[in-house]
């Protein structure tokens, strides 16, 4: 089973749940997973890769929770070449309408003899073994050659034809760790196509690493010599330099449709709304330079440009921004703006908030219009993202009051004012900096063990009035929550993203009940 017959159609494949939550520190809990897998849905996506069941209670609750919610994607769990792994995974799938199970062992001679420890033999005897035990849960099963592009093509291909053979019916080349060049890896596809008498039975797949970042150019020349799958994750996000970009994949596949005539179901309108949910979830600043998504994709500073995207805008945008998602005007809304233009403007930047979140939101806005005198898209983004960063309401045991800083020459202090489980409390600390007496100040007021693992700054835009966008990373029991908070004074964001990641700390600790689900 297949999401689509039409040769023509490329088949998106994300695993932004799996291999990018593999990314140090990208670590979600099942809510965060489930907003990402339902949004994916929503876009389009064909194949949506939940997670690799066997890895950890967490990561099968997530999987098989994904799984009951979803109803048009496939849902899809990875599993290792064994059959406790494979059995693990059709379980966590079993709810889905529409499931798989992607199965793998490695194949090239490097990862045989040193990871493996197995002949080509006894990987050969794996490869049907474990994709036979795959197919009697389920009729869609997908076989990866892991180091596929560092396999000996013989055994490749005779891996290739016993997998489908077998009943794979998607097979998947991963460029494992970004080593090929493109022309080469095309090369791969097409020898496949000469070599492996039954591959059109199958649906050819590729999963390119971005190390040399060449993985966006390898996956499109797969596509150009047959390949009908492409394997990628939202901003590109993955383990070490990362995966494909979906993103970039789907636009240089409408872009350039002139040379590469192939269409995705993907609705790209709602590619930056995905990009900044799976940043602010993950933690993982978007750099502003990065294609499609980044901040700086659609801006023009330079006096040519401007003149030229005046006159007409194809000169130096080979893409509308509305066409990813975004909205042409800079300078968005101003004090003066009330809430019917905000609620509009939150909408068009792909946003739905409920009444009390909104209306949370724009009290915020109006507050920042107040203190900057130009508020930007990039602002109200960020407001937003930090709204909906703030959990469910009602389960908050800690809330940001007041908060004062007297830093300089003098020995940092802070006085923070938190309401703690409905009484305020106040105390007063000092640090070795200004941010170190405010987080003291929250240990204080409230003792726990969770470790601080990453503070993270950066401006939203530019100009010394530029909201702070803080992340703020905890560690508790093994496990790594993010808070994240934008606000014009620096201090007060790092206050409340600390608050933030605390209440997450506090939610997850409540959910690891043997009854809860968790991540």
């Amino acid at each position: 089973m297949t999401p689509t017959t039409d040769n023509n159609r490329i088949i998106i494949f994300d695993t932004t749940l799996r291999d990018g939550e593999q990314s140090p520190g990208a670590s979600m809990d099942l809510e965060e997973k489930l907003k990402i897998a339902q949004l994916l849905e929503e876009m389009g996506v064909d194949v949506i890769e939940a997670g690799f069941p066997i890895a950890s209670n967490g990561d099968f609750e997530a999987v098989r929770h994904i799984a009951t919610t979803l109803k048009t994607a496939v849902v899809c769990g990875l599993s290792r070449a064994a059959r406790g792994d494979i059995e693990r995974c059709a379980e966590a799938i079993a709810p889905a309408p529409r499931r798989r199970i992607h199965t793998f062992i490695s194949t090239s001679p490097l990862h045989m003899k040193y990871k493996l420890q197995m002949t080509a033999d006894q990987v050969y005897e794996r490869v049907q073994d474990s994709v036979r035990h795959a197919r009697s849960f389920t009729d869609d099963v997908e076989w990866s050659a892991e180091d596929g592009s560092r396999t000996e093509p013989d055994f490749l291909c005779r891996c290739v034809e016993a997998a489908i053979r077998a009943g794979a019916r998607t097979i998947n080349i991963p460029d494992t760790v970004g080593y090929a060049i493109p022309d080469e890896f095309g090369a791969v596809i097409a020898m496949l196509f000469n070599r492996v008498p039954n591959l059109d039975q199958a649906v050819l797949s590729v999963h390119c690493h971005n190390d040399l970042g060449l993985a966006v150019a390898n996956a499109l020349a797969a596509v150009q010599a047959g390949a009908r799958q492409v394997e990628c994750t939202i901003n590109g996000l993955g383990e070490r330099a990362g995966n494909a970009a979906l993103e970039e994949i789907v636009m240089a596949l409408r872009t350039r449709f002139d040379h590469l005539p192939f269409t995705t179901g993907v609705k790209t309108e709602m590619i930056t709304r995905a990009s900044k949910l799976v940043s602010v979830l993950t933690g993982f600043p978007v750099q502003p330079n990065k294609a499609i998504v980044g901040a700086n994709a659609f801006a023009h500073e330079a006096g040519i440009h401007q003149d030229g995207l005046l006159k007409h805008a194809a000169t130096y945008e080979i893409m509308t921004p509305e066409s990813v998602g975004l909205s042409q005007s800079k300078i968005v809304l101003g004090k003066h703006s009330g809430r019917h233009a905000f609620r509009e403007k939150v909408r068009a930047l792909g946003y739905e908030l409920g009444d009390n979140a909104l209306e949370e939101a724009f009290r915020r806005f109006k507050a920042l219009a107040d203190k900057k005198k130009e508020v930007f898209e990039e602002d109200l983004a960020a407001l937003v993202d930090d709204e909906l960063a703030q959990g469910t309401p009602g389960e908050e045991r800690l809330r940001f009051s007041l908060l004062e800083v007297v830093c300089g020459s003098r020995q940092p202090t802070a006085d923070l004012e938190l309401v703690i489980d409905g009484v305020t409390r106040r105390v007063r600390a000092t640090g070795n900096g200004p941010v170190d007496a405010i987080f003291i100040a929250i240990r204080t007021l409230f003792p726990h063990e969770a470790h601080l693992s990453l503070y993270q700054v950066h401006a939203v835009t530019q100009g010394t009035d530029a909201q702070a966008e803080v992340t703020v990373r905890l560690e508790d029991g093994g496990r790594s929550v993010n808070g994240c908070c934008a606000d014009t004074d620096t201090l007060v964001a790092s206050a409340r993203a600390y608050v933030n990641a605390l209440n997450r700390v506090l939610v997850r600790r409540e959910k690891t009940a043997p009854a809860a689900l968790s991540a």
